[in-house]
């Protein structure tokens, strides 16, 4: 969060607390998944995301062998991608508190402008009550018989009467606005709870993902520069491989969709961003994670789409693979925890991982979960 929204926030939150509108703590939020949604299984992982790091290298028992790096291989995606979807949680809980905090201002807004109604209100309620003492002290019948003039009379009474009917509208009205003001503190109190849970959420996240990126870059620092080599051979291979498949089953024979004016601006946006380095919780404009690219090429063209992959996967519209064109999502592994756009030729653009820059893969690197579309632009042939 910016920090003109947290000091906007804080703004809000003294001005709620003035008013002793924050109500007691209340049951810690948990975000609910909707009935029916298509949502992310665990994906496992090759070694358990919190054992330690053993060392690669030992001095006894000479070089590593390519058996020994292929393990390292393995032990080095799974911790990535436990820091990936680590990752998808603390954007979460980010994207939520960014809009928890709006509704809190938006709130405490609504409650001074309540405020202020209702002290005018009291005003009126006074000014009018005070009026009808004036003029209404005496019964009626009485009124009547001092009066000179009947008809005189009558219109005072029907003055009186619009009178209290008018007291009575602003009675009805100061009531609203007092019950107004206690809706609005009990959802700045709620909002406020939302707002501290996610901020607990984050911690928890950014935890998680600091444990996952220090054991893993534990373990490529304990390499010697060839091996080093070896091991980024390694990748390379597993990801040529898995793309060959890929591509053997003839899938791109299937592709053939053309860009939509939308998805040519989010191309355009993404491969634009070649060679930044991956960041995790960042969406520009010096550095991406996977989401953060494909949230901000999209919001470039003109379409707001969830900040997490995960998001992605449960509220955008899904689409064939073989129906894909580029400007599309794909989005990897059974608990959607990476996400990268197609650009066309059986390729993609996305941001890796930590240490790791932009850059262009093969679409099929790495296992498909599915394909989303972001855009609803009309179909473009040129």
């Amino acid at each position: 969060m910016g920090a003109g929204k947290r000091s906007l926030t804080m703004a809000a939150v003294a001005v709620v607390c003035a008013l002793t509108v924050l109500g007691a703590p209340v049951t810690a939020y948990a975000s609910q998944t909707q009935p029916n949604d298509p949502t992310p299984t665990p994906t496992p992982t090759p070694s358990p995301s919190g054992s330690g790091s053993a060392s690669v290298t030992d001095a006894t028992n000479g070089p590593v062998t390519n058996e020994e790096l292929e393990a390292l291989r393995e032990k080095l995606e799974g911790l990535y991608h436990d820091a990936a979807v680590a990752t998808d949680a603390y954007n979460a809980a980010e994207e939520k508190a960014d809009k928890q905090s709006a509704e809190i201002v938006d709130l405490a807004q609504e409650i001074v402008k309540g405020r202020e109604k209702l002290d005018k209100l009291q005003d009126l309620v006074g000014a009018a009550a005070r009026a009808q003492y004036r003029g209404g002290g005496l019964p009626p019948e009485v009124q009547l018989w001092l009066s000179e003039n009947p008809q005189d009379f009558l219109e005072g009474a029907d003055r009186l009467r619009q009178g209290q009917l008018a007291t009575k509208g602003l009675l009805a009205e100061m009531k609203q606005t007092q019950e107004d003001l206690e809706q609005y503190s009990k959802d700045a109190s709620e909002r406020w709870e939302k707002l501290e849970a996610n901020r607990k959420a984050k911690e928890k996240a950014k935890a998680k993902i600091k444990k996952q990126i220090a054991a893993a870059e534990k373990l490529e620092a304990e390499l010697e520069d060839d091996e080093r080599e070896r091991l980024a051979q390694l990748e390379e291979d597993a990801a040529q491989e898995s793309q060959a498949a890929w591509l053997g089953s003839g899938i791109l024979d299937e592709i053939d969709g053309k860009a939509s004016e939308q998805g040519k601006k989010a191309v355009k946006f993404a491969t634009d961003q070649m060679g930044k380095p991956y960041e995790w919780g960042a969406e520009g404009p010096g550095t991406f994670d996977c989401s953060g690219l494909t949230s901000q090429a999209w919001i470039a063209a003109g379409v707001t789409i969830p900040r997490t992959s995960q998001e992605q996967w449960r509220q955008l519209r899904h689409i064939d693979v073989q129906d894909m064109r580029p400007g599309d999502l794909i989005i990897y592994n059974s608990d959607a925890s990476h996400v990268a756009m197609y650009i066309g030729d059986g390729a993609i653009i996305h941001a890796p991982r930590p240490g790791r820059t932009v850059t262009i893969a093969g679409a099929g690197s790495m296992p498909i979960l599915g394909v989303v579309r972001p855009d609803t632009d009309t179909f473009s042939a040129s």
